[in-house]
């Protein structure tokens, strides 16, 4: 293919059938409803090529003013080195609008996002498997439409970042838990069908064990269900998923653009990701 012939379109509703087929082209689990709901939070391009072909895809995920998401970035296994992966980027910059940036990368994506100015900032683990059999836990509720606000308040505490957008849209497809101290919430988790089952995250805590409870919370009502759970790898949590079934199946780097500077203060953690795509 020519570069005279290559097409850089803004990502439509009707470019979802495409970018569908090229992630599974790379084995990606997407479904066109995963799609849907990566392009309803996002702004994003596609590559057109000859005969109309979609052969490159990158989305935009705002997160209020805070930060950017750039997610979902594919180009066609026979369209690469000819410097695709670059001008998606450079679209992905003008999107961002100046939003500091964060990605997961995979090892192909590496090279050309550390050229970016994109600095490693974690591992990001994917876990996924048909779930054991597990006792419910003491202390975990399933969570209401009235505590969509407290919610969003401990993810953005944790997060650091607004993505109220992300837990609207949770809210719309899935289902959230909570564990609350003295009445308030100090812990959520959410779970929504993905790939090829169901995705927990993400889960928000202070404590490992809080984290494990409300994965536990889902997984108990789903034995043997197929479950995926994407979690930094300084969690502490891997090992406790291979245990309950969800094994380790890939992942890929944290990155973000600019570094983060300076220790951050103590607050909840992000025990599992949304996914990778969306953070």
């Amino acid at each position: 293919m020519q570069q005279d012939e290559i097409e850089i379109r803004d990502f439509g509703p009707n470019h979802i059938e495409g970018a569908v087929a090229l992630s599974r082209r790379e084995n990606w689990p997407h479904r066109a409803q995963d799609w849907q709901m990566a392009l309803q939070l996002s702004r994003g391009a596609v590559v057109i090529g000859d005969q109309g072909r979609l052969t490159g895809t990158i989305l935009v995920t705002p997160y209020g003013a805070d930060c950017a998401m750039i997610n979902m970035v594919i180009v066609d296994r026979n369209e690469r080195g000819k410097g695709l992966g670059r001008r998606l980027m450079e679209k992905a910059f003008a999107l961002a609008e100046n939003r500091p940036l964060r990605l997961v990368a995979t090892a192909d994506g590496m090279p050309l996002y550390q050229k970016l100015g994109f600095v490693p900032s974690g591992t990001i683990l994917q876990h996924q498997g048909k779930v054991a059999a597990l006792d419910v836990p003491e202390g975990v509720e399933a969570a209401g439409t009235d505590d969509l606000p407290d919610i969003k308040a401990l993810d953005r505490d944790a997060y650091g970042a607004d993505r109220e957008a992300l837990i609207d849209a949770l809210a719309e497809r899935g289902q959230f838990a909570v564990i609350r101290r003295n009445g308030a919430i100090e812990a959520y988790a959410a779970i929504r069908p993905f790939g090829r089952g169901e995705v927990i995250g993400p889960v928000i805590a202070g404590s490992a064990d809080a984290a494990k409870d409300l994965i536990r919370f889902f997984a108990a009502a789903r034995p043997g269900a197929f479950l995926r759970v994407d979690t930094d790898s300084r969690t502490g949590i891997a090992g406790w998923l291979e245990e309950i079934g969800l094994a380790h199946a890939g992942g890929g780097v944290a990155m973000d653009r600019p570094p983060k500077n300076g220790a951050e203060r103590a607050r909840p953690k992000v025990y599992a990701l949304a996914n990778q795509a969306l953070g």
